[in-house]
């Protein structure tokens, strides 16, 4: 499989995001670790990001609410290679109005290869690493050259089946040669001969 190596910069770019309910603990753990989250660039989804900054006094680039379309500002920030981590406490126990968004946000942290936390203990384990004051070399899987593969080995099996149907449409003229052909086609054929 096709990589590509793309590094995160010892200065990151971190996005805080939090569900209605859990706002009020990221807001503690982002006071709770605001020395460290002082060093790097943060953004965060509307609410949250102005409750950081009123709450704890940090600049915090301000995207749109989630519900929004805060979620794909974030995730288009993700695939374009300037958010770094992901710092997103989400409600486990309650559904969204707009889950298909935060899956669709998950998908790409995932897909760009970006540490994402959707807890205090991941967000804790993250900020406590060695990475944090470092480069860090990511690798991303090579999804074009994949898709392209892909499209290739579609193309080929049209083609064939094209001309299978071809072969099958002329020999609706011929009964018998339609008739073996359908076994061959069945495995039929191949366990009578085989007996």
């Amino acid at each position: 499989m096709d990589e590509k190596i793309d590094f995160i910069r010892k200065q990151k770019s971190i996005a805080l995001i939090a569900h209605d309910n859990m706002k009020d603990e990221l807001i503690e753990w982002v006071k709770k670790n605001k020395e460290i989250l002082a060093r790097h660039f943060l953004c965060g989804t509307g609410t949250t990001a102005g409750l950081i900054s009123e709450g704890v006094n940090l600049p915090v680039r301000a995207f749109k609410s989630g519900p929004l379309g805060g979620d794909q500002q974030i995730g288009a920030r993700i695939a374009e290679g300037n958010i770094d981590i992901m710092i997103f406490f989400w409600d486990p126990l309650e559904a969204q109005p707009h889950d298909p968004d935060v899956k669709a946000l998950l998908r790409i942290a995932v897909l760009y290869d970006i540490p994402v936390a959707n807890n205090r203990a991941t967000a804790d384990f993250i900020l406590s690493s060695h990475y944090m004051d470092e480069s860090y070399a990511r690798k991303i899987i090579d999804y074009k050259s994949i898709l392209e593969a892909k499209t290739k080995l579609w193309s080929i099996l049209l083609d064939k089946i094209k001309k299978h149907m071809i072969f099958v449409k002329k020999s609706f003229k011929n009964p018998c040669i339609m008739f073996a052909y359908v076994l061959l086609c069945n495995g039929s054929f191949n366990s009578e001969v085989n007996n």
